[in-house]
């Protein structure tokens, strides 16, 4: 590909240092995200050393150190006025979907002062590659929006990254309970190490007689769905309590049921969202404090050259064990 150009006075050009592989680029390639064309260069995450600075970019210069964000935000817009980055009338999540994204050696990043975070001196650049989605994702949709509170008894369906990363921001409230649901044995083995007290493999065991008798037959406080498919999606409308919260983060390409038959009458709040990234300063600095250690999630590293080697390791994290995979420029 060519290296990108500044197309407005808002840009700036990053040169990559380390990229990922996120769920969505799967869903992507499954055909799930139709906007993306043909001939895209997939990817929202990264970090990197400013290249080129537009003519309009005051807070940056070339050779700062930077985190970008998966989300892009104009910061003028009613949407990011409101917070809701995501819903940017000029930006949103454009990379690797509407506009070539971070898996390559150069970045076009749009409204470059709102959109990236300069890096302090001493971090590891690893670890910060998922801030740029998975821990503010799993925080902001899962977390937050699950209102997960101390005392709480939550669910997390799914430990791939997302769901690890709901995991380990939840442990900022201080639930009672965290109950780590999925098919994989070592992604259930991990989630031990992460701070689960729980874990129930949906193959091996009734799902949700598993998750009552745990909780004393009522269900769950919170249930995040992190996978994005039907059957996990019905299995949070199963399990949660009366009162209770299901926090959508899964990305789905197919309807689901919505069982309102049941949970009519069952006082539950079901909320979605698509990350905002509102709260990856306030994860920086936890970072930065050791109060948070990202570097955990990352199991595998490849070289950009061998990005497919990487795709093919990620696609196949039942067999690999992978997590996330750091791919080095």
């Amino acid at each position: 590909m060519p290296k990108p150009r500044i197309e407005a006075s808002t840009d700036v050009i990053v040169k990559l240092a380390k990229t990922t592989i996120c769920g969505t680029d799967l869903h992507i390639l499954k055909g799930d995200v139709p906007t993306v064309k043909p001939g895209t260069v997939l990817g929202h995450e990264g970090v990197g050393v400013i290249d080129e600075v537009g003519d309009g970019v005051q807070s940056f210069k070339k050779g700062d150190r930077v985190l970008i964000s998966c989300i892009t935000s104009c910061g003028k817009c009613d949407y990011c006025r409101r917070g809701m980055y995501s819903h940017c009338r000029q930006g949103g999540w454009i990379l690797g979907h509407t506009i070539n994204g971070t898996q390559a050696e150069y970045a076009r990043i749009p409204f470059a002062e709102t959109s990236l975070h300069r890096i302090p001196e001493g971090m590891d650049e690893e670890a910060l590659v998922m801030l740029s989605d998975i821990l503010p994702t799993g925080y902001e949709c899962g977390v937050l929006n699950g209102k997960v509170s101390p005392g709480a008894t939550v669910a997390i369906v799914g430990a791939g990254p997302v769901g690890l990363a709901a995991l380990l921001t939840a442990q900022f409230y201080s639930p009672a309970e965290i109950i780590m649901i999925d098919l994989d044995d070592n992604r259930l083995a991990v989630a031990k190490t992460f701070g689960a007290t729980r874990t129930v493999n949906s193959g091996k065991d009734s799902t949700v007689d598993a998750v009552m008798a745990l909780t004393g037959g009522n269900g769950v406080d919170v249930a995040i769905e992190a996978v994005g498919i039907p059957p996990t999606f019905e299995l949070c409308q199963d399990i949660v309590a009366a009162g209770g919260t299901i926090a959508n983060v899964g990305v789905h390409g197919a309807k689901v049921d919505l069982h309102l038959e049941r949970l009519w009458a069952h006082n539950i709040t079901l909320t979605t969202r698509l990350v905002d990234t509102v709260t990856t300063p306030m994860l920086l600095k936890t970072v930065q404090a050791n109060k948070l250690n990202p570097s955990q999630l990352i199991t595998h590293r490849f070289k950009l050259e061998n990005m497919l080697d990487a795709y093919d390791t990620f696609q196949r994290a039942a067999a690999t064990n992978a997590l996330k995979v750091i791919i080095e420029l």
